[in-house]
């Protein structure tokens, strides 16, 4: 979800601003996803390198956190939405730690989908985690070892079929690495703030239209 701080610094705004933006349009990608036959969104709200922002940036980005995940628990048990969070807690304040287990308690027996939320995450360290405890254990199959590498987030979701990053960035910046072997990308310059149900729509679409092979022939071709 890239572009807050351009958007906010067009705007002559603080970055905060843009943040605050940013959380808007996130409630407005969510509100659009299941009509779209979305079931698991996943978004990255702050990876393991944000710490390296100017700490009253990161403050306010986890402050936002907080109230967001407070203010859509009623919404997301309206709309049958379970939210689970995966990263790092270990270096979250306290009261981002309580919000995190309320909102992941008050939607667990939610469905029929999934908002997860990457904080505090890297997906490198993910791995690299779950190689570690997969060491001198008999060889695993993929499942197994995706279930090492979810970790905390106890339900192995599928691998990623679309990611979508906005801002014009065109790159993966340690984003669900394991999960993203054969996912769909589409990159595209709107800013996040700017980023809505129109956006979504044309990237689902896309997709649609995407040749996904996996490696294979695609049934148009023949050998002999």
């Amino acid at each position: 979800m890239d572009g807050n701080g351009r958007w906010a610094a067009a705007r002559r705004l603080p970055r905060t601003a843009g943040h605050r933006a940013g959380a808007t349009a996130l409630r407005r990608v969510l509100e659009a996803a299941p009509e779209l036959g979305i079931r698991t969104l996943t978004v990255y709200a702050l990876s393991s390198d944000n710490w390296q922002r100017p700490r009253r940036e990161v403050s306010a980005l986890l402050r936002l956190l907080r109230d967001h995940l407070v203010e859509e628990i009623e919404p997301c048990l309206d709309r049958g939405v379970r939210i689970s969070v995966f990263g790092r807690r270990d270096r979250l304040p306290l009261d981002v730690l309580r919000a995190i287990e309320e909102a992941e308690r008050l939607t667990r027996a939610c469905g029929p989908w999934h908002l997860r939320i990457a904080v505090d995450y890297s997906a490198r360290q993910a791995i690299l985690s779950a190689a570690t405890r997969a060491a001198g254990q008999p060889e695993l199959t993929q499942e197994a070892f995706s279930h090492l590498v979810a970790d905390r987030d106890c339900t192995v979701t599928p691998d990623v079929d679309l990611l979508i990053r906005t801002g014009g960035e065109q790159r993966l910046s340690d984003f669900l690495l394991w999960e993203c072997a054969y996912a769909e990308l589409h990159f595209t310059p709107t800013l996040w703030p700017d980023f809505g149900a129109e956006e979504l729509r044309a990237a689902v679409e896309e997709f649609g239209c995407r040749d996904r092979r996996y490696g294979r022939l695609t049934s148009a071709v023949t050998i002999g």
